[in-house]
């Protein structure tokens, strides 16, 4: 018979330790790199390679995050390129996979399956392997050098995946509110606009928050390829800046690179809340 106790109540003492320890493990080698790279921002050049190393520094401070705007004058435009073209192709996505998820979700139709299979098929391509036919394209659509040689390849590739995600959330909504709305007249598109959305929220939040974070990262590669004028480049290219011919300046790198993602940190730290409640709809019967 069951105990009435929550599950996690019912571990015992050694096994506490055990979840704890593997979790206290886990956050050490994920964390472990970004508090060293911090750390490495705090500390003078000519000390990065000293001996014996030193991981807390002694003489630390934050001298890199006011030099690096000197080091590298446009600096703040590839850190605002960077969050302008990950935040057009955000809308961009959200835009076309909205109505697709929905469409997935609500209607049935020949060839659906095999189209969601295709839909995740082309995440198992990189983007380096289409870059010879991407760049074709982008040249034969004009559009070398421009910020939608950057924005319309990294939305081809996040779509896929952004419409796996949304659909999955709309399956949980129970059709009976669909129908009900049909008997009294609305049309589909008052249902997905009044009914769906509204219900859907934090599931397109959960969408748009990973594509945005997929849209930031995957910048370098198509930046690299499709673009050569640096007012039009992210963060991601214009960090090759503090690589110097015959140095790299560790520090300023570092903290340039904390104050890049620190935007998408401080958003995903006011979303938090939102993003749990949009990944465990459904996980728990009522």
């Amino acid at each position: 018979m069951s105990s009435g106790r929550p599950m996690i109540d019912r571990y015992r003492w050694y096994e506490y330790v055990a979840i704890y320890c593997g979790m206290a493990l886990f956050l050490t080698f994920v964390l472990a790199p970004f508090v060293e790279g911090f750390l490495v921002s705090l500390k003078p050049l000519t000390h990065l390679f000293s001996s014996p190393y030193r991981f807390w520094p002694d003489d630390g401070s934050f001298d890199a995050y006011v030099t690096m705007w000197q080091s590298v004058p446009l600096l703040g435009r590839y850190i605002v390129n960077s969050l302008l073209i990950s935040t057009v192709a955000t809308i961009a996505v959200l835009i076309l996979v909205v109505p697709a998820a929905y469409a997935f979700a609500r209607f049935q139709f020949r060839g659906a399956g095999a189209l969601l299979g295709a839909f995740l098929a082309v995440n198992m391509f990189s983007g380096a392997v289409l870059l010879i036919p991407l760049y074709r394209l982008m040249r034969s659509m004009g559009l070398l050098n421009t910020y939608f040689a950057m924005i319309v390849p990294g939305v081809a590739f996040l779509i896929p995946s952004a419409i796996w995600l949304l659909r999955t959330y709309m399956l949980r909504i129970p059709r009976e509110l669909d129908e009900a709305a049909w008997v009294d007249g609305a049309s589909r598109f008052y249902i997905l606009r009044r009914i769906i959305l509204p219900i859907a929220g934090p599931g397109i939040l959960v969408v748009a928050l990973a594509t945005f974070i997929g849209a930031y990262a995957q910048q370098f590669i198509f930046a690299l390829t499709f673009n050569s004028k640096s007012e039009y480049m992210p963060l991601a290219v214009g960090l090759f800046a503090f690589f110097g011919k015959e140095r790299v300046v560790w520090n300023e790198l570092m903290a340039a690179s904390f104050v890049g993602i620190a935007p998408v940190m401080v958003g995903f730290i006011f979303l938090q809340r939102y993003l749990v409640a949009g990944l465990t709809a459904g996980a728990v019967k009522q």
